[in-house]
């Protein structure tokens, strides 16, 4: 795989860095763990009162990891959204493209190049109708060859941002938040590009509450808990 290919992934996070770089998640052969319940995706927090909204698109399957390959049953953005659904009364979206990514490593690599190359905005299978009554709003993805998945630009240009917060959360293998503050002020208009949070796909479950504890003191999101 040429250099192009492997930063797509590296910057992938594999899918929360199931595509971080090197598309993270990606390890020698192991099973990831489980992460956030299923009926927890799309599942409105009681005291959530609509204000904010978590919004992620991840990727299971193979995944960068450091240096290598590992299986992920669940992507590692999908982890990092439940442990953020598990602090903060949110209402959660899992983004699902309309053409699945395919699970394996080296095809999603491909499939990202020729997205970015041709500035695409791949469909989304279960689009919001309405960001409307959110103030505050959660893009969560791996970065994928230094920026997040094209989907999430799909996703941000089908809304009007006026006046609402736009966080970033990103999982990496070396980017960090990547071009997110840059795409999401072009993409998201008329809002407010606050203080993302990053994590390494790698670290997610391992350290990513931790990290997640200490960015909801610092963006003073309310921990429920």
């Amino acid at each position: 795989m040429g250099r192009r290919g492997f930063l797509g992934l590296a910057a992938t996070g594999i899918a929360g860095a199931a595509l971080g770089v090197p598309l993270s998640g990606c390890g020698a052969s192991s099973s990831g763990d489980a992460g956030p319940d299923a009926d927890r995706r799309e599942r409105p927090s009681p005291a959530a009162g609509g204000s904010v909204l978590l919004a992620y698109f991840s990727r299971p399957g193979e995944n960068y990891w450091n240096g290598g390959r590992r299986n992920l049953r669940v992507g590692n953005t999908e982890v990092l959204a439940g442990m953020i659904a598990d602090r903060l009364d949110c209402v959660v979206h899992r983004i699902q493209a309309a053409d699945p990514y395919s699970e394996d490593y080296d095809e999603t690599v491909q499939r990202n190049v020729r997205e970015q190359n041709a500035d695409a905005r791949p469909r989304i299978a279960n689009p919001l109708n309405s960001i409307d009554r959110y103030d505050t709003i959660l893009l969560a993805s791996p970065i994928w060859n230094v920026r997040a998945p094209m989907i999430m630009s799909t996703f941000a240009e089908r809304h009007d941002f006026s006046g609402k917060t736009v966080l970033p959360v990103t999982t990496h293998a070396m980017s960090g938040l990547g071009t997110t503050a840059e795409d999401y002020t072009e993409a998201c208009r008329g809002a407010r590009i606050g203080t993302g949070l990053a994590v390494r796909g790698e670290e997610v479950r391992s350290d990513g509450a931790r990290a997640v504890d200490a960015w909801l003191r610092r963006t003073g999101l309310p921990d429920r808990r």
